[in-house]
């Protein structure tokens, strides 16, 4: 927005610097999390020794193994994966133009639950153990990883190839994910009704979303496809904001929409499939964090992609952390927590909605 001379208006300059404001206090938050969550659990680690291991001073070796071997690498897991779902959620919406876009709506998830129950059915991969702590166990956990991954990318190449076999539309991708997602879910079932004890125990416990999987090797494999998918989601937010005044509009000003719904399609499905096929199913927050982000920050992509990462990091790095304390010593697997809070919150936002 300029005047005729070319100068930015006053007001316009001001709106922009809040939205910068925003972004800028969520960061701070976030790093302020983060330390709190390495800090907190069974054995409380004090802040300034928190601060000084990260930093690479001196501390007690106690504390060095507790930060950098157990709480940092789950807590990073958590940061990474919460900002996966939540800008693959935001551009899922975007490109779809449908405030019910998700990784999860369009049957990504359910697929790697299939194909984490095929591996465990098919190669055994579910033992148990002798004590609590390893009541069950995923003996072949890359296997495991694989097939989810196989799954889930396989349903997201099954939307993109039907969408273009009748035109890539938002509702011909939501309706087939939604088939997808209950045939997978039929699929897993099966599976199920012919395990035994200890691979249906296998099965579910798969499925329950938990951060503390990931060791550092996991973790910079999570990092690398995240910044990657979300340097290009960043990347083509011009162009997602002209996909929201409509395909014809986006046309004329020259953006490719089939080109750029496929790859954003594409891409927000690969990136959900790798935070799934090594995390566990992690519901919502792909859904959620977008459509709390957009009431705060509003809808230009410039400033709702970013604030998307910052906060589904966010939410899902303090979710996780509640998760560890809320039952102390016993450990809740962060699925379950976001699922409580993120149903309750969806529908407040449908309502609020309406009645504006």
């Amino acid at each position: 927005m300029h005047f005729a001379d070319g100068r930015i208006p006053e007001a316009y300059c001001r709106y922009l610097r809040a939205k910068r404001v925003v972004i800028a206090s969520g960061a701070v938050l976030l790093v302020g999390a983060l330390i709190m969550a390495v800090s907190l659990g069974a054995a409380n680690v004090p802040v300034s020794d928190v601060a000084r291991s990260l930093l690479g001073l001196d501390v007690s070796p106690r504390w060095d193994i507790i930060i950098w071997n157990i709480r940092l690498p789950q807590a990073l897991s958590a940061m990474v994966a919460g900002a996966g779902l939540a800008v693959a959620g935001a551009t899922m919406q975007s490109i779809l133009r449908n405030p019910l876009g998700s990784p999860f709506t369009l049957g990504i998830s359910h697929a790697a639950a299939f194909g984490a129950a095929l591996s465990v059915m098919v190669l055994g991969g579910g033992v148990m153990g002798s004590s609590a702590a390893d009541a069950v166990t995923i003996t072949n956990p890359y296997v495991t990883t694989a097939a989810a991954f196989g799954c889930s990318i396989g349903a997201a190449l099954l939307i993109v190839a039907i969408s273009r076999m009748r035109g890539t539309t938002p509702e011909v991708m939501v309706l087939t994910g939604v088939a997808l997602g209950a045939l997978f879910t039929a699929g897993t079932m099966f599976l199920q009704y012919f395990a035994d004890d200890v691979q249906l125990a296998a099965m579910v416990f798969w499925t329950f979303g938990d951060t503390a999987r990931a060791s550092w090797g996991e973790l910079g494999a999570l990092s690398a496809v995240t910044a990657v998918c979300c340097a290009y989601f960043l990347a083509n937010a011009w162009n997602y904001n002209a996909i929201d005044a409509g395909d014809e509009t986006a046309h004329g000003l020259g953006v490719r929409v089939q080109r750029v719904r496929l790859v954003g399609m594409l891409l927000s499905s690969l990136l959900t499939a790798v935070i799934i096929s090594y995390l566990g199913i992690i519901g919502f927050v792909g859904l959620v964090v977008p459509h709390m982000v957009r009431r705060v920050i509003g809808s230009d992509h410039r400033y709702l992609l970013p604030a998307s990462i910052l906060c589904g990091a966010l939410l899902l790095l303090v979710s996780d952390t509640a998760a560890r304390l809320i039952l102390s010593p016993h450990i809740l697997p962060v699925s379950v927590l976001t699922a409580f809070m993120g149903a309750p919150a969806f529908i407040y936002l449908i309502i609020k909605g309406r009645g504006r």
